[in-house]
């Protein structure tokens, strides 16, 4: 496909990573927050969208991997879409509580970089509640 029917094409046609992967961000439907970065394989496009519950690629275990489903935390689809040129998927999700990060926070997403006068970045934690101890999880 060229570039301009890529971008106007109603037919899926994801551009994979050398390793049949693509990124997934995903966002609460509640806040619009984000929550979390994975990876997707096509098998976990489809298991999620056949489920309504979100599934995605576990590099580390090399494996699909159902969101919630050792926690319990399982994030149910509200909407899956694709960027322009088919290579990011942004999932869009309802969860009870609403905890994604298995550090037991909101967001994956919990600390911020910043450049200090001298040149130095600095990280800093932002959104450090814990909703649920780890501990207690997995």
């Amino acid at each position: 496909m060229d570039k301009h029917e890529l971008e106007t094409t109603t037919n899926l046609s994801p551009k994979f990573d050398n390793n049949g992967l693509i990124p997934c961000i995903t966002t609460s439907a509640k806040t619009g927050k984000v929550l979390m970065f994975a990876y997707m394989n096509q098998q976990a496009i489809d298991k999620t969208l056949e489920t309504k519950e979100v599934h995605y690629w576990s590099r580390s275990r090399s494996s699909l991997w159902h969101k919630g489903a050792s926690s319990g935390m399982v994030q149910k689809l509200v909407e899956m879409r694709i960027d322009c040129d088919q290579d990011c998927i942004w999932v869009t999700v309802e969860m009870q509580p609403e905890a994604s990060c298995h550090t037991g926070r909101q967001s994956c997403f919990y600390r911020k970089l910043e450049r200090s006068d001298n040149g130095t970045i600095t990280m800093s934690y932002i959104d450090d509640e814990l909703i649920f101890d780890p501990k207690d999880v997995y």
